[in-house]
């Protein structure tokens, strides 16, 4: 039943993708003396989460069929980042990368704050406060 709410769909989804996006910074920090490593993102959650070209789920043919879920961390793409090139062709930027790690944590916590206040929606319609 709970599954079925868009907002806590969304917010679960947010979640999903700030995890994949801190990985990703994670992983160029780890990075950031190896030579010839490109730095990498993640696709913007707009963008991940509601495709504008019409590529939503997979339709199945047959009602025993299972469908796509509406939403998973493989639908955001990894990206190369543009910036500067170091000598060694490395082109991770450990001041870049704090600011994502910066605004990973605020998506974080955004998205958790939407979740809580769907739950609060729940218990209240549920006379459960």
């Amino acid at each position: 039943m709970f599954e079925k709410i868009e907002m806590l769909r969304m917010a679960r989804a947010m979640g999903l993708h700030t995890q994949s996006r801190h990985i990703e910074v994670a992983r160029n920090i780890a990075n950031a003396d190896t030579p010839g490593y490109r730095a990498r993102d993640m696709q913007p959650f707009s963008e991940a989460y509601r495709k504008a070209d019409g590529t939503g789920p997979l339709r199945v043919s047959n009602a025993r069929h299972l469908d796509s879920p509406a939403w998973s961390p493989g639908g955001a793409r990894v990206i190369e980042t543009a910036g500067p090139v170091s000598p060694n062709g490395n082109s991770v930027s450990l001041e870049d990368q704090m600011v994502r790690a910066a605004e990973v944590k605020s998506h974080h916590d955004r998205s958790l704050a939407i979740y809580r206040s769907g739950l609060d929606l729940v218990r209240s319609s549920l006379g459960r406060r």
